[in-house]
């Protein structure tokens, strides 16, 4: 079984991330890739889980791009 299994692209005006279940770990997470930058995070079910959870406000927190993306490099 390969590593990386492809999942698909989704995208908007604002965004657009290529997913993937990456599967050389201990588990499977979530491989998301920023196809603007080639940035990649990586996503445990712990973590999908508590964004079921999280609440509009905390979102919006992640959502400002001034708090941590368009930050000058130190």
């Amino acid at each position: 079984m390969d590593a990386l299994e492809p999942l698909g692209v989704v995208d908007s005006e604002f965004a657009c991330v290529k997913l993937s279940i990456d599967r050389s770990g201990n588990g499977p997470r979530l491989r998301i890739e920023d196809m603007s930058s080639d940035r990649v995070g990586y996503v445990d079910a712990l973590i999908l889980e508590a964004l079921c959870w999280a609440s509009d406000e905390h979102l919006r927190i992640l959502l400002d791009p001034s708090s941590e993306r368009w930050r000058e490099a130190e």
